[in-house]
């Protein structure tokens, strides 16, 4: 399923580039900034030290912001300018993108990277937002609500009534956000002739496993707090080792007044679900068949990620329930692929995932005596 997923979704963004590619190809584009424009180790380190990356830095004042209507970035010109093409069937080689601009190496990569990332779009629609830091320890605020609350209700409003309030407080415990790295071994040898549309696709590729990984530490999150004593409530089916249709509704009617409008299930549970009688209408086995798209229990959208416990079925409301929190956003060793031509080089984030409101996200054990 999940190479399944990678596959369509690389083929559609290939499609685009290629698009893309031909549209750029018709329009002129100014090459005269990025040409007198040195980057160089201080130009990264310049970056690193405002906190952004190269990308972003070329795009300030003092380098060369993109006009309106340009068909190509800031980076995307210095390449240009550089004679390196990274689309297409006639792509330059990682030899020949060494050779012309061996400082843009490391840029590409991360971008690539992060492009990847965005082919796993589920960890995104899993958290309600997502903020950077300046600091390893983070002290989340939460708002304690449930079903049986009646202290926020509206209420007449007399001449000496109290007013409704809503507390907001800091937990007791910070978090510590953790780094999380991967290094990418290559040889030379085995990259130097390979075009750099093809080695785009194994960067897309580590992208994308970096985000479902993260999905598993949201997950975690979800099931056991946040180091806050907040782990998710727990909700049994009426039966210990079976799943039914009213089970789900029994669970979905535990969110209010919160919308159940995501489930994380591991692939087995996704199974038992799909195959449900309640969701074997023809409408949606046609879509799943046609499309992979699948069927939305109780208008919940399903997302598959195998760290959840094949026992249990995380629901939550993905407007309220998990933040993340990011200290150092995705970097790669610059220098190490600048001297030693990637050989190995450590990609890293510093992420960590906190509750907004615990009582927005709930478990469902299925197997609990």
């Amino acid at each position: 399923m999940e190479f399944k997923m990678f596959s369509e979704t690389l083929g559609r963004l290939v499609s685009a580039e290629e698009e893309a590619k031909e549209k750029v190809s018709s329009v002129p584009v100014d090459l005269s900034r990025a040409k007198q424009i040195k980057v160089n180790r201080d130009t990264y380190l310049e970056a690193q030290e405002k906190g952004i990356t190269l990308s972003e830095l070329l795009e300030s004042q003092s380098y060369d912001p993109t006009p309106f209507g340009s068909p190509l970035d800031a980076f995307e010109r210095q390449l240009a300018a550089a004679g390196i093409r990274v689309n297409g069937k006639n792509a330059s080689t990682v030899e020949m993108f060494y050779r012309g601009a061996p400082v843009l190496m490391p840029e590409f990569i991360l971008r690539e990277i992060r492009k990847g990332m965005s082919l796993h779009p589920d960890l995104n629609r899993l958290v309600t937002s997502s903020t950077v830091i300046n600091s390893n320890r983070y002290t989340p605020f939460y708002i304690q609500t449930g079903p049986d609350d009646t202290e926020w209700s509206l209420k007449p409003i007399g001449d000496s009534a109290n007013v409704p309030s809503v507390l907001v407080q800091e937990q007791k415990n910070t978090i510590t956000v953790p780094d999380y790295g991967v290094s990418l071994k290559a040889t030379y040898k085995a990259l130097r002739h390979r075009s750099t549309a093809q080695f785009k696709v194994l960067l897309w590729y580590l992208g994308y496993r970096l985000q479902a990984d993260k999905s598993g530490l949201l997950v975690d999150t979800i099931i056991n707090g946040d180091g806050n004593s907040n782990p998710a409530d727990i909700t049994n089916t009426d039966v210990s080792g079976t799943i039914d249709y009213d089970d789900l509704v029994k669970f979905y009617n535990e969110f209010y007044p919160f919308e159940m409008n995501m489930l994380i299930v591991h692939k087995d549970v996704l199974r038992t679900i799909l195959t449900l009688t309640e969701f074997k209408d023809p409408m949606a086995g046609f879509r799943f068949q046609g499309t992979g798209e699948m069927v939305s229990p109780l208008g919940a959208d399903l997302v598959r990620c195998d760290e959840v416990p094949t026992d249990y079925i995380i629901g939550l409301d993905n407007r309220f329930a998990v933040e993340e929190v990011i200290s150092q956003p995705l970097m790669v060793e610059y220098d190490k692929i600048i001297e030693q031509k990637i050989e190995e080089a450590v990609i890293s984030e510093s992420v960590a995932y906190a509750k907004i409101v615990e009582s927005a996200s709930r478990i469902l054990d299925t197997v609990w005596s």
